[in-house]
């Protein structure tokens, strides 16, 4: 339009990068985003979650809150062939049943300072123990894979180790529930897994049932006592299912460490001797766990050193 003209802000023309015009529209203020979850795990499979940062971490550990919770029931009544559903749990003193307010996993045991409410019976520090275990195991396994069947497998793997630690530990029994079980539960879900293929599955079951039990028929040779229950093999099968052959000798060495340094300790302040018996599953367990989480770092870092 003849006449008119168009001011320019910075005055300079309608040239240079530093340079917009008045009549322009302004610019929309940037977007808020929602700040992303990030979760940890292998370059393929790192998943971004919208949400405030600490929400699915807090859903982990109370996920596995309530799952330690279950866990201590299965630890008390799977031995004594009680149903795991009913009834509901019971003091151990006055056996009087729980209530639901008094059964809120860690909570009710800080409230209540560990006693029952009706006959102040103390309540073992085993139970938030387990609990806060498998708190810190889904945080754990949820740090390391996010929202996935990784996830899952590593932390009922874990659940199923510490039953066998404790319920060994208590009535030196490994029960087939578990042990056989597992066998079959890691081998089928070695198929869905993007870490461990079948085959490794199968040979890791394998050579951990095979090595125990020629240790288990060794000793028997050569003392004519029986040095070792049948229930370490299948435990052992059931931990190759889940890791592996090498993880099988890392859970094997370490079980062996932690059970003679355990065993040591107990001859010394009890005044026994080599025929000590000591629960070698919940030795084993241990050993099992410390693989599941840190056994790749351990290969890689000894394999370097050969």
């Amino acid at each position: 339009m003849a006449g008119s003209h168009r001011v320019w802000l910075f005055d300079g023309g309608p040239h240079g990068s530093d340079r917009r015009s008045l009549c322009a529209r302004p610019r929309k203020p940037p977007r808020r985003v929602a700040p992303r979850f990030r979760a940890r795990g292998p370059p393929d499979t790192l998943t971004e979650l919208e949400g405030p940062v600490w929400l699915l971490p807090a859903f982990a550990g109370f996920f596995g809150l309530v799952w330690g919770s279950f866990l201590n029931v299965v630890i008390h009544r799977l031995p004594l062939r009680e149903s795991l559903v009913t009834p509901r749990s019971r003091c151990p003193s006055c056996r009087r049943l729980v209530a639901s307010y008094d059964n809120i996993p860690v909570v009710s045991y800080i409230l209540l300072r560990g006693r029952c409410r009706h006959c102040s019976g103390s309540i073992s520090i085993r139970y938030p123990g387990v609990e806060l275990a498998m708190a810190a195991a889904s945080l754990l396994s949820f740090m390391r894979h996010g929202p996935s069947l990784e996830y899952l497998v590593e932390l009922a793997f874990v659940a199923a180790m510490l039953a066998l630690i404790f319920i060994d530990f208590d009535h030196q029994i490994l029960p087939d529930s578990i042990t056989l079980s597992g066998v079959v539960l890691g081998l089928a879900l070695a198929w869905p897994r993007e870490t461990l293929t079948f085959i490794d599955a199968l040979k890791g079951a394998a050579l951990g049932a095979s090595v125990l039990f020629l240790v288990s028929e060794a000793y028997f040779l050569l003392k004519k006592v029986e040095g070792m229950g049948f229930g370490d093999v299948k435990m052992m099968g059931m931990v190759g299912a889940f890791v592996a052959w090498k993880g099988v000798l890392l859970t094997l060495f370490l079980g062996s460490l932690t059970g003679s340094v355990v065993g040591i300790i107990v001859i010394r302040r009890s005044g026994g001797d080599m025929k000590t018996k000591l629960p070698f599953g919940t030795f084993l367990g241990m050993g099992a766990i410390a693989t599941i989480y840190a056994g790749e770092r351990v290969i890689d870092w000894y394999s370097g050193k050969f």
